[in-house]
């Protein structure tokens, strides 16, 4: 079921990791961002825009995640759009016969057989410093960092204040690095922070990638929260965060290991 969360803003939120899907209404169609990671959910989608004559007329990825990149045949053949970095990141992962069953051994096994494989990662890359997307609707702004992961966009809709915050400033999830790139981890996740905080003035509703709708009083909660973690986990103390240990919602019990990892990689490297 969509859910507009203000005018001409709309969510769809699904079954696996409160993942949240974006519609942003235009003159001719909609845009969709992170459209979703079911089957049965993206046809649900697909059907309530069709039965409201509002076809999508643009996607896109907030960044190259395999849950982040996924598409259904009955959403149709807009351009899906994602940063340079993120569709340069989205090709070197797919590239190889394998490519497909590698993403799938990701995939948690309980649905991943309702995960349809065939549309992902089919992005085009806007050009390096792209400030907005290119689409017949509301300005929204693309703002780029390397938090969480290459050329991650969170976006904002300028006209109604929705930040789109992709998978950053969650309730439910902590702040999670890109252990993985060969820049400084934490730097990049805090320069990311300092970003958001830049345009928080402006935000009325802020959707996470992951976790509940909050408004204009939980966009700087939410970064002093995360900001809060990545000095923790910088400083290898404990954190004191209610998203980890046994104060966490029922069902992400599982972010617990994720901190542990962070930090046990962090030790490594220091």
């Amino acid at each position: 079921m969509l859910r507009q969360v203000t005018e001409g803003v709309l969510v769809h939120e699904s079954e696996f990791c409160q993942s949240n899907a974006v519609v942003v209404q235009g003159s001719a169609g909609v845009l969709l961002i992170d459209a979703g990671v079911q089957d049965h959910e993206m046809v649900c989608l697909a059907n309530d825009l069709s039965e409201s004559g509002r076809p999508v007329v643009a996607g896109f990825s907030t960044h190259p995640h395999w849950d982040h990149l996924l598409w259904h045949a009955m959403l149709g053949t807009a351009p899906r759009y994602g940063t340079a970095r993120a569709a340069a990141t989205v090709r070197d992962r797919l590239s190889g016969a394998d490519a497909k069953a590698r993403v799938a051994a990701l995939l948690p096994p309980d649905i991943a057989e309702e995960i349809p494989l065939d549309l992902l990662g089919l992005i085009t890359g806007l050009p390096a410093g792209t400030t907005h997307i290119p689409w017949d609707g509301p300005q929204v702004r693309i703002i780029e960092h390397q938090a969480h992961a290459p050329g991650h966009a969170s976006l904002l809709v300028e006209e109604s204040g929705v930040l789109v915050a992709g998978d950053m400033l969650s309730d439910v999830l902590i702040p999670i690095l890109d252990l993985n790139g060969t820049t400084d981890a934490i730097e990049d996740y805090l320069a990311a922070l300092r970003l958001l905080e830049s345009v928080a003035g402006d935000v009325d509703v802020l959707v996470p990638g992951h976790g509940s709708i909050g408004g204009a009083d939980q966009v700087h909660a939410r970064i002093d929260q995360d900001r809060a973690y990545v000095h923790a986990l910088r400083d290898a103390q404990v954190p004191d965060d209610p998203r980890v240990g046994p104060s966490a919602k029922d069902g992400w019990d599982w972010v617990a290991g994720v901190h542990e990892r962070q930090l046990q990689h962090l030790a490594r490297k220091r």
